[in-house]
């Protein structure tokens, strides 16, 4: 018997069966690409809901037999998935078991040789045969080869015809039709559309529920409205209704509604101010939201909200915690680049540790895709006159520096507009020198920057976006402008100037910019009207040191970056130009941090300061960037491959403003003559401590721990944690809830001293509580305290890997308390 419609044969939203899917259905045979050794034939077919492909994983043992068994299954459904397993596991050949694809878990589809792994292969198969799955988070790419051009278009086509719907915002009425169906694909074990009593029970285990029996067949009774002893179609729809009751949303919806039934659109305005404090346009807000999520038309037409219509409304981006007008570009754009947190990655090319890991251009692509505008290449030289990028005295793989280049070219201005910094660590002979530059020419043409952007000499950086209206001297010390000469109004100023779809080169230059641009020459002007002839001579020997290490073409790619040790800040300041950039290892940024902490904020209002992982780190672990943050530096470089806490802070960071990877900082960290110090927050001009205060409320389908026992149930409790300046930094947790991960109910209040707001950033994280053992990690959310909106509010969940889990989501009420202003005292 054929599952019901509304469960089974129901498409995702979006999707139509088309001939092409169909195809896909029958399954295709197709080789499986690992390495150039690796190529292994495997059968892949669609399964019947569009969402999931199955193929076989392994081909080891007794393989005719198995694949018998499995093309039962695969193709004909003559036998279900757990027999066909359970045959294979007695013929002792457990290898030869089958693999799931996801499609939700799929990104993108790359035609052609676009892998390391397929272009090794180009001589061998052309590239109208080749394509590679690309998955979110940091899951592996899967690269196949089809046995025809005709078969490879054939899947090409119909995974970007199952992906792409996803582009369009689905309403929770969507998501919830989806995890209804998934939830009966996977209860309904024999495949025949209907659930028994048994199969609601393993559900349940499955929903991370863990509930009492008689209550659960009182669920069960009252949706078998046909009495059949099992539920189908609707009933189904209604049983898992009553499942997901969510009585603390009702509560809210029936405070506000006088007959409990409806708001009308006067009651949602006032929720609106009251609960949600939205004060600007709330009436026509108010109509946006009805028009949008009330499901019923009779209440649209009346303009009032029902109680399904407010929970979509409180699910939905209008009801999330991170403020929706800031996920869009919000901020200036025309500040010079010192002013802005830059999202920046270390050894960007290695995907794995830092010894013997993989060393891929996926690096490049999956940080550029993360809105990353400072990546970092290590070249060395190579055969046949190529150079290489790989992590020098170690076991690391190698890829061509070109390769590197192009995929640059390609991915750096497809999430963001904004300036690619290149952070060029050279290990190369003169010789391969010139190649680098040649490579960087040749490939980026205009992308990449050679010149200043008006062809003078810049006193202070440029912008990524320029501002017709910014004054010439804007913010530019005096003592830069004294040192460097004929600087101020009318001078060499950088309004009007365009950053936008280039790439700056950092690294090494002989001599210092002038030069480029004047011609170079043996001379070495003076640094300032002090000078002494001591300075001048170690300047001239510097440049001669220089001269005999770099390749003059490489040097001149670089403009805005030049590379420089740091040997103080009253050094930087008598010396230096804000087109200089020093690198400090975190250990050291951390010794002046505790040492001249305001120092190190003022030198970041003019000149960029990159700061990278120490180099015991070799598993790719990361240190924290709030610390660095919290003193101004830009560019603060992380592994981008390892998850975890640092790196939920730079997504956080990062998550708003367009995602283009640029931060405004705070006002007092883009003024010369700042006082502030982030050990001493009293240093911070402004009223005092904010108070925040999180109810945290209810949790909602809570995944399960990865790797863990079948009908184990998780114990979920949350953590609040604060990162920012030292006095800021705190974290509270809730109570641990018992065997419920599917609607826990916490309603505890946790609350924060926010001294300086500017440069919080807040983590909700959800563990499973374990009292032998640590907790184990199950999602969290992190933004920074300017992006949140106060009121009743859902915080979506990301998983480890930062994508998302829906609809596995926090139920919270925010409360921001300011300090009263001097007219209240």
């Amino acid at each position: 018997m054929h599952p019901p419609s509304v469960m089974q044969s129901t498409l995702p939203p979006g999707i139509q069966l088309t001939d092409t899917l169909e195809q896909m259905q029958q399954g295709t045979l197709m080789r499986k690409v690992k390495s150039k050794s690796w190529k292994k034939q495997r059968f892949f077919k669609l399964q019947d809901d569009c969402m999931t492909i199955w193929y076989q994983s392994k081909r080891t043992g007794k393989i005719e037999s198995a694949c018998e068994y499995q093309l039962l299954y695969i193709v004909h459904r003559a036998i279900s998935r757990a027999q066909c397993e359970q045959k294979c596991e007695s013929m002792g050949i457990l290898g030869a078991m089958l693999a799931k694809v996801s499609i939700s878990d799929v990104e993108t589809v790359r035609e052609g040789h676009q892998s390391e792994v397929l272009q090794s292969l180009a001589e061998e198969f052309p590239p109208e045969r080749c394509f590679t799955i690309v998955f979110y988070g940091r899951r592996g790419n899967l690269d196949l080869i089809a046995g025809s051009a005709e078969e490879a278009q054939c899947w090409i086509q119909g995974l970007h015809q199952l992906i792409e719907p996803r582009s369009f915002p689905l309403t929770p009425a969507l998501v919830s039709r989806t995890w209804i169906r998934d939830w009966f694909q996977k209860a309904d074990k024999n495949k025949d559309g209907r659930m028994n009593f048994k199969e609601v029970q393993r559900l349940l285990k499955m929903m991370n529920v863990d509930m009492n029996e008689d209550h659960a067949l009182r669920l069960f009774q009252a949706a078998d409205k046909s009495e059949s002893g099992t539920l189908e179609g609707e009933e189904f729809v209604l049983f898992y209704k009553a499942l997901t009751q969510r009585e603390e949303v009702l509560s809210l919806f029936q405070d506000f509604s006088e007959d409990g039934k409806k708001l009308t659109l006067l009651e949602l305005v006032d929720f609106l101010r009251q609960e949600q404090l939205e004060d600007e346009g709330t009436e026509e807000l108010a109509m946006e939201l009805i028009d949008k999520y009330e499901p019923s038309e009779t209440a649209r037409a009346r303009h009032a909200l029902s109680a399904d219509g407010f929970l979509m409304y409180l699910c939905s981006p209008e009801g999330s915690i991170f403020n929706p007008r800031h996920r869009g570009l919000w901020q200036d754009m025309s500040q010079p680049l010192c002013h802005y947190f830059i999202s920046s990655s270390h050894n960007t090319y290695l995907i794995e540790d830092q010894i013997r890991g993989q060393s891929s251009i996926e690096g490049y692509i999956r940080a550029l895709k993360r809105g990353c505008r400072c990546l970092e290449v290590d070249c060395w030289d190579g055969p046949n006159g190529e150079p290489m990028v790989y992590h020098g005295h170690t076991f690391t793989s190698k890829i061509p520096f070109r390769e590197v280049v192009s995929t640059l070219g390609k991915y750096a201005f497809k999430t963001s507009d904004y300036p690619v910094i290149l952070s060029l660590e050279n290990h190369c002979s003169m010789e391969q020198q010139e190649v680098l530059a040649q490579q960087l020419k040749t490939i980026l043409g205009e992308q990449l920057l050679t010149t200043t952007t008006d062809g003078r000499v810049p006193t202070q950086l440029p912008s990524p976006e320029p501002d017709s209206r910014a004054e010439p001297s804007y913010l530019i010390p005096s003592w830069v402008l004294k040192g460097v000469g004929g600087a101020g109004p009318g001078g060499a100023g950088v309004w009007g100037t365009e950053l936008k779809h280039k790439i700056l080169l950092k690294g090494k230059k002989i001599g210092r910019l002038e030069d480029t641009l004047d011609g170079p020459g043996d001379e070495a002007p003076d640094v300032s009207d002090d000078d002494n002839g001591a300075e001048a001579e170690e300047e001239r020997r510097r440049v001669k040191k220089d001269k005999e290490s770099l390749a003059q073409a490489l040097s001149d790619c670089v403009i805005y970056c030049k590379s420089v040790s740091f040997r103080g800040f009253q050094e930087a300041r008598s010396h230096s130009r804000p087109s200089e950039i020093s690198s400090l290892s975190e250990a050291k940024a951390r010794k002046l941090i505790r040492d001249a902490g305001n120092e190190f904020v003022r030198h970041n209002t003019w000149q960029l300061t990159r700061i990278y992982p120490s180099g015991m780190r070799t598993d790719s672990s990361n240190y924290s960037p709030q610390e660095m943050w919290n003193v101004g530096c830009q560019i603060v470089a992380l592994n981008f491959q390892t998850a975890g806490m640092e790196m939920d802070l730079c997504d956080g960071l990062f998550s708003q403003n367009g995602r283009c990877g640029y931060v405004l900082k705070p006002p007092f960290m883009r003024d010369e003559e700042t006082l502030f110090n982030p050990s001493d927050p009293g240093s911070r001009e402004g009223p005092g401590p904010i108070t925040l205060t999180i109810q945290v409320i209810s949790g909602q389908q809570l995944p399960k721990v990865a790797n863990s026992k079948d009908g184990a149930v998780i114990d979920p409790l949350v953590r609040v944690e604060i990162h920012g300046v030292p006095v800021d930094q705190a974290h509270q947790e809730t109570k641990y809830i018992e065997n419920n991960g599917f609607n826990p109910r916490w309603d505890e209040t946790l609350q924060f001293q926010l001294h300086v707001p500017e440069l919080a950033l807040v983590r909700f994280v959800v563990e499973d509580y374990d009292k032998t053992s640590r907790n184990d990690f199950v999602g969290q959310f992190t933004l920074a305290f300017a992006n949140i909106k106060p009121g009743y509010r859902h915080i979506h969940l990301l998983s480890k890997d930062g994508t998302s889990i829906p609809p596995s989501s926090l139920f919270v009420h925010i409360r921001i308390t300011e300090p009263p202003g001097p007219e209240q005292d």
